[in-house]
């Protein structure tokens, strides 16, 4: 799989350990140009660039690191597309891909150990998309992305 990965200054220490892991999985890895030593690293300009990676079809999935998570989470949700979850621990993972898809993987550098949130993209991964009933919540998020009311229109309805 090929993904990218990026964080602002508060989570640039946990990128290297974490590309180290996802290279011996297997993995392909983009990473954007590192933040200047001592300089702030805004978060909407890394999710930008990873979730364009994403969308553009350069990579399959993206994982972002801020502080919190917050910042990241909202900044990709922004892009058509994107379906970024904010995750805390080994359940919200496989719960943001098995129900939904979510193809980008938000985490807090100041909440979570390294070790946890190794296991937490480990399990992001690997967990697949279950279908089924969240196939149609997935295509009504995509909806509401296209300005249509998800309520008043067919889940079945194709999206632009």
């Amino acid at each position: 799989m090929n993904i990218a990965i990026g964080a602002d200054h508060r989570g640039e220490k946990t990128i290297e350990p974490l590309c180290v892991l996802l290279k011996n999985e297997g993995h392909e890895v983009w990473l954007p140009e590192a933040c200047p030593v001592g300089q702030p690293c805004d978060y909407p300009d890394r999710a930008w660039q990873i979730c364009n990676h994403i969308a553009s079809g350069e990579a399959d999935r993206g994982i972002l690191i801020c502080g919190s998570g917050i910042g990241m989470s909202i900044a990709a949700n922004k892009i058509d597309g994107i379906r970024a979850a904010l995750v805390h621990d080994e359940l919200t993972a496989q719960m943001s891909r098995g129900h939904n898809d979510a193809n980008v993987l938000c985490l807090s550098a100041d909440l979570l150990g390294q070790k946890l949130i190794e296991n937490i993209v480990k399990i992001w991964l690997t967990t697949e998309f279950e279908g089924g009933r969240h196939e149609r919540r997935v295509r009504k998020i995509a909806m509401i992305e296209q300005g249509i009311d998800p309520a008043t229109a067919s889940a079945d309805q194709p999206v632009a």
